[in-house]
């Protein structure tokens, strides 16, 4: 995965992501118009929230690609931690949502493409389609899988999300410190 958006992952994330770049097909612009409403509501997210105000927060964006997120949360006043590893495996979720848990102290929110029946047949269709602009390379995750790993942090979902364009879907979750003593 660190190989492929070092080279192939990269070019095309600058091809459908890039503004300027116009050469993008029918797909690409419905992934980036989906990827922009994630952002959006992520935004919205940090900024309603009545306990943290965004400007002054610390906040930690992992896997920030090419800043999409982190320059509009720096914009807003945050001290933006941004970070970016290629080699996301559901097998490391827990590991990575224990570490991203002990950096934030009152909110977590994380975005993950959902592993569901249709979007799992979705995504197998697009792989008998080859081609760089075709296959999708989304890792889907379970919610349950990344409900049970914030619990085993210590954090519950407090608010959720979902973005979803004719090619692109997020799960957008917010998550908090389990109070002592609550489940």
């Amino acid at each position: 995965v660190r190989a492929y958006f070092n080279s192939t992952g990269f070019e095309r994330w600058r091809r459908i992501y890039d503004p300027a770049t116009d050469d993008v097909n029918r797909v690409q612009l419905d992934i980036r118009e989906g990827h922009a409403q994630t952002v959006a509501a992520t935004l919205a997210m940090l900024r309603d929230a009545p306990d943290v105000p965004l400007a002054g927060a610390t906040v930690c964006d992992a896997g920030c690609g090419t800043g999409s997120l982190s320059i509009p949360l720096a914009a807003a006043g945050a001290s933006v931690l941004a970070s970016d590893i290629s080699a996301a495996m559901v097998s490391e979720a827990q590991k990575m949502i224990r570490h991203l848990a002990s950096l934030a102290g009152k909110r977590l929110v994380i975005s993950f493409a959902p592993k569901t029946l249709y979007f799992d047949v979705l995504k197998r269709v697009g792989e008998l389609f080859p081609g760089p602009s075709k296959a999708t390379r989304a890792y889907l995750h379970s919610e349950k899988d990344i409900e049970e790993a914030l619990r085993a942090a210590g954090w519950r979902v407090n608010n959720k999300g979902f973005i979803s364009t004719q090619f692109y879907f997020a799960k957008l979750y917010e998550a908090v410190p389990v109070a002592a003593g609550s489940s």
